[in-house]
């Protein structure tokens, strides 16, 4: 995975990796990276989003 990404970037590669494994288009030689891609996608997505819920609620805290 690119570590320069940014979330919207992230979940869009997360998204053409899913619609590929529901659309049949993706060989079996290259399941287990994308799977292994679409992993690490999910969990820099999560870790952004919790990053960024937290700083929201500082925010929202010092008001």
């Amino acid at each position: 995975m690119d570590k320069k990404l940014n979330y919207t970037q992230a979940m869009q590669r997360l998204e053409k990796i899913v619609a590929k494994i529901e659309n049949g288009e993706m060989d079996i030689d290259s399941l287990t990276d994308n799977l292994k891609e679409a992993k690490e996608l999910v969990n820099f997505c999560k870790e952004k989003l919790t990053k960024v819920k937290s700083e929201v609620k500082t925010i929202l805290d010092e008001e």
